[in-house]
């Protein structure tokens, strides 16, 4: 169940005040914090988003993320209309935008919700300081996380750099309920609408209009309604069985709504809730312990954004501080074979096939590239993180900027020297080769065992096409590992 909010009545626009509704990485309408919140002073609420050039055009966009934010405006856009409101979408500067926006239509305040990004940090203050300016109000919220950064502190007030400690911390903390979706808007006068003109109000754009090209299917279809369905298919299929299943990325065994949260067509805490409603219904101790990992991967997310917000030099480099001097290799060669998943290695050119054709991949697969590009290339692992941001349509900056540096030794880990081996992780994790078979379909008819362990001889790699390993793995451990002695 909802929160309960008090609402106004509907009557004719004149008597109520009209609301902006900035959205940004809250492309919903249910269990949104702000808009409930709005929804208790007026029921003239109308939504705005602004296509942002700083954003569109940084060189992290990734085509497959801008395909999901487009198809995530047009759900969001027909949800206003059925409540009886609109979305109005420009692309401009929110700085220069929202003042005159408000301005125009004579709105009472400008609402929004919290990032934990550097530049949405920048931008917010630039736009709050733009409408204080011109006497405008403005209303803020956390809403992207359960416990936004300072409401997990450590005994000494200071931001958690550990997770464990974190999700400790974290957990016992008492969590809100989703909040109450309306269930009527309205928008717009058509006197109000006819100012909007000059402002230059737009359509949703094609894809292509704004310079990206992307012809695949998304593994996620965009919008709260495709994010809920998923979420109900996760709890009702998966969720008991997760411990299991999350680490085979030839099962369909996690929730793959890292892009829903991203773009936060689904709330963190309708996910909590769905946790604690299958926790009651749950019948064994293995499908609460499955219950209780997932819930730490939702502690995980929110960990990395804490992290980016109290620390957002980790957006330009390493945490640990000898890694700013580390002697990373300069090869071009084997970075191209790496993204392209041309490495000779079955398991890290299946993912990385995976990553290029779907915008996506498997976490476990995640871990397993970046630590071949890091310890067995011996790559920066920026150039890594760049390269998943070009690619995945759930590109996140916190938790792929944690990811990488968790995998890189760069972090923040207790024991950051871990190195993956691709040929056991292979074995561990897709012990059929299904997976490598999936998405390598010329390697589809060689023998299991010499799959997961790379021995394919010279010509059988040859008469599929097939490249021979660029690096020797326990070469490159041990030099690896040489070069971490010297800089620690």
């Amino acid at each position: 169940m909802g929160e309960q909010l008090i609402l106004l009545p509907m009557s004719d626009q004149s008597d109520h005040p009209l609301i902006l509704l900035w959205h940004r990485r809250d492309l919903r309408l249910h269990d949104h914090l702000a808009l409930a919140k709005a929804r208790q002073k007026t029921a003239r609420i109308v939504g705005v988003f602004c296509l942002d050039n700083k954003i569109l055009q940084a060189k992290a966009m990734a085509p497959a993320r801008v395909a999901y934010l487009l198809g995530c405006l047009q759900s969001l856009h027909d949800h206003y209309q059925r409540l009886g409101s609109q979305l109005l979408i420009f692309h401009a500067d929110p700085v220069q935008l929202l003042p005159k926006l408000a301005n125009t239509l004579g709105a009472h305040s400008v609402t929004w919700t919290l990032d934990t990004e550097p530049y949405a940090q920048q931008r917010d203050l630039a736009v709050a300081q733009a409408l204080r300016e011109r006497g405008l109000a403005i209303a803020t919220e956390w809403d992207q996380l359960m416990h936004h950064p300072g409401e997990v502190l450590t005994q000494a007030g200071s931001p958690y750099t550990v997770y464990t400690p974190f999700w400790k911390n974290w957990r016992q903390l008492p969590k809100a309920s989703p909040v109450s979706t309306p269930k009527d808007l309205q928008g717009l006068s058509a006197a109000e609408q006819e100012k909007l003109d000059p402002l230059g109000p737009q359509a949703i754009p094609q894809l292509t209009d704004l310079g990206f090209s992307w012809d695949q299917p998304l593994p996620l279809a965009p919008g709260e309604e495709a994010a809920e369905e998923r979420l109900a298919w996760f709890v009702a299929n998966v969720l008991e069985e997760y411990q299991q299943t999350r680490n085979f990325p030839a099962l369909d065994g996690t929730s793959q709504l890292s892009a829903a949260l991203k773009f936060g067509v689904i709330s963190p805490r309708t996910l909590w809730q769905a946790t604690l409603e299958a926790w009651d219904q749950s019948r064994s101790e293995e499908a609460r312990a499955s219950i209780e990992t997932w819930q730490q991967e939702l502690a995980w997310r929110e960990f990395y954004q804490h992290c980016l917000y109290s620390f957002p030099a980790l957006a330009q480099g390493p945490y640990r501080s000898p890694f700013q001097e580390f002697p990373w290799e300069e090869n071009q060669d084997h970075f191209q074979a790496w993204c392209a998943g041309e490495t000779g290695y079955p398991i890290i050119d299946a993912a990385m096939a995976q990553l290029n054709q779907t915008g996506w991949m498997h976490n476990r697969c995640r871990m397993i590239v970046a630590s071949f590009l890091t310890k067995d290339l011996i790559l920066n692992w920026q150039w890594g993180e760049l390269y998943f941001m070009q690619t995945l349509y759930d590109g996140d900056l916190a938790a792929n900027n944690g990811g990488w540096q968790w995998s890189a030794s760069s972090g923040m880990d207790p024991k950051p020297l871990r190195i993956f081996n691709p040929y056991t992780q292979a074995q561990k994790f897709d012990p059929e080769g299904e997976y490598i078979r999936t998405w390598l379909p010329p390697l589809a008819s060689f023998d299991t065992g010499d799959l997961l362990t790379g021995k394919l001889s010279p010509i059988e790699r040859r008469a599929v096409n097939y490249p021979d390993p660029i690096v020797d793995h326990n070469q490159q451990q041990r030099e690896f590992k040489r070069r971490y002695q010297l800089v620690k």
